[in-house]
């Protein structure tokens, strides 16, 4: 006969289980790539805000609801001014993350990679090729920077990216540059921010990507782009599906987004709300 001090100690063991199960079901889901549902904000959208008053600029997205940035090389330096440490501080206050940030690949690129250490950002992203050319052999000589740049973040904790633009998608003989450099890259070192926008204005379609090289694409630039102008705009406005987008999450790996919008029909501060409060009404963020 089983005691009664036997069942107890039985059920308090399960209990337990299950409510340890509980707790770590956040971080199961976060360790299976669980897309997030936070929204980010690359603050060159706000470039001209950011250079004026980068604190007070950092303050009101906060105050809007944005959760998350990244930030763009400036005539002040990676932070518009700020030190590493000073952004650190600033977006930990306000409740936000920095998650990236765009450089270019030059004699800084260890300075670079340091201040992207101190800031606590886990990703460093090149926003341009390290050498201009619409060539195959131009776009494997890339592919080979990206390598080695992409070994240096690695040693301090950090994952390199590339962020295209429309160029990218354009042909050199019968191969299109943007998968010359997939295809030239290692998956596991060099990760893709892709521009949305950019790929749609380019006529490339952003689902062949996301099935032909599945998970090489953690960041997006979520952008609306008017198909005539080739300017964005906000979003609903242009040719971009953005809702249609969210249903490619998986396929692309994604884990953090950015909204930008380089082009406004009033100010940089009324499109980023704008933009903030139409994607509140879509079903991924349910």
């Amino acid at each position: 006969m089983i005691s009664n001090n036997y069942n107890r100690r039985k059920f308090l063991m399960t209990s337990g289980a299950a409510a340890a199960g509980i707790f770590l079901i956040p971080q199961l889901l976060k360790a299976a790539g669980k897309p997030t549902r936070k929204i980010g904000i690359q603050l060159y959208t706000l470039r001209k805000e950011m250079m004026a008053d980068a604190t007070g600029t950092l303050t009101m997205l906060a105050k809007m609801g944005y959760n998350e940035i990244e930030s763009a090389k400036s005539e002040k330096g990676n932070y518009y001014g700020l030190k590493p440490k000073e952004i650190k501080s600033i977006t930990a206050d306000l409740g936000i993350s920095l998650i990236s940030g765009h450089v270019r690949i030059d004699g800084d690129w260890q300075q670079s990679v340091d201040e992207a250490a101190e800031a606590g950002q886990p990703y460093l992203i090149c926003s341009v090729l390290p050498k201009n050319g619409q060539t195959v052999a131009n776009y494997q000589r890339s592919g080979d920077a990206f390598l080695k740049a992409a070994e240096v973040c690695k040693k301090s904790g950090i994952t390199f990216g590339y962020h295209n633009h429309s160029s990218e998608f354009e042909k050199d003989g019968q191969q299109t540059l943007y998968d010359v450099l997939l295809d030239h890259t290692d998956p596991n070192l060099v990760k893709m921010e892709l521009d949305l926008g950019w790929v749609i204005a380019a006529g490339a379609d952003p689902q062949y990507y996301f099935n032909k090289y599945p998970g090489r694409f953690p960041l997006w630039h979520l952008k609306d782009m008017d198909a005539k102008t080739k300017q964005s705009t906000e979003f609903g406005k242009g040719s971009v599906n953005i809702n249609g987008l969210f249903d490619h999450v998986k396929q692309s790996g994604l884990k953090h987004f950015f909204v930008e919008q380089e082009e406004y029909s009033s100010s940089a501060l009324e499109s980023s709300r704008y933009d903030l409060d139409y994607l509140k009404k879509l079903k991924y963020f349910d």
